[in-house]
Order: structure tokens, then sequence, then C-alpha cells
């Protein structure tokens, strides 16, 4: 199932947004281009939470994954190449948390955090699409995950998607 197949589906799907407030010029357009895109595909996003910066998100990720009316969370944040490795330890760090917290509340959650290794124009560029990416993601995998729970196989393969 692709998000332009979903739009119809969607409304029922309840979105939590995780922004970081570091690299504000970047993720603040990222805020809004994931609100946008939501409403395009007429997902509801119940919450938007701001944290100081990305290694900060899997608080926040894991109070809303607890509520009963969000289906699924995406993450932005922008993690921009400094002089050292941090940006990678930072992006590391990031993606093992949100992967073992998705499993732990099984609910999606997705990686609209743009890094490591990019300049500061490179993730500038991507301001846009690692938003849409990551409510695309949100919305396909709760539509997905509802699909399998649904359905049963009966010696045949089922295919989810």
């Amino acid at each position: 199932m692709r998000c332009r197949d979903a739009v119809n589906m969607a409304p029922s799907v309840k979105l939590a947004i995780v922004v970081a407030e570091f690299n504000r010029e970047l993720t603040e357009g990222m805020l809004k281009q994931a609100l946008k895109r939501s409403a395009q595909l007429k997902a509801m996003v119940s919450y938007v939470c701001k944290v100081p910066g990305s290694y900060d998100m899997p608080l926040i990720i894991q109070t809303m994954l607890k509520k009963d009316d969000v289906d699924a969370v995406v993450t932005l944040g922008a993690i921009v190449k400094g002089e050292t490795k941090h940006d990678e330890v930072i992006a590391h760090a990031i993606a093992v948390k949100i992967i073992e917290l998705s499993l732990q509340y099984e609910k999606p959650v997705t990686l609209g955090v743009s890094g490591p290794g990019m300049s500061w124009q490179e993730a500038k560029a991507r301001v846009n699409e690692y938003p849409n990416r990551s409510v695309n993601a949100a919305v396909e995998m709760v539509l997905r995950q509802r699909e399998a729970k649904r359905k049963r196989s009966r010696s045949r393969t089922l295919v989810i998607g």
C-alpha cells in the first residue's frame, strides 16, 4: 500500500511528531513540511513535542508511544557534521533507540533525522524530503500493521502492502 493509495484510510492514523530544536533553522522547516504532509494524507497530528536536540528524543518518544491516541511517532532533526565524529555517535544512538522503542511498544517510530556526515547545505537541501518520507512511512506502517493483525494466512503466502 502506498501513501497515495492510503489517503482515504489515513484519517484514522494518529501521529505524534517529536522535533529537535537544535539546528532550529532547519528543523522548523522540517516541522512545517511534516504538518503539511500529514494534512495531505489526512492523518491527524495529536502531538507536536519539541526537544532540545536529536539525542534527547527517546524519552519523549517513549512517553508518546504509551498514549492511546498515538499510532506512530515521526521524528525530525538535523545532525550536521562538525570537526569530530560526534554526529556519527548521536545518529547511531538515536537510530538504535528508535528501533528498540518501536519494537517494545509495537508502534512505528520513523527516522526523519538527517545526518550524520552532512554539511549545512546538504541538510538544508533535505528539509522537505526527510519529513515527507518520515510521515509517509509512519502512515504506511500503521496501515500495514493493522492489515497484518487483521488477516490470517491459510497455507498461502500473505502479502502485506
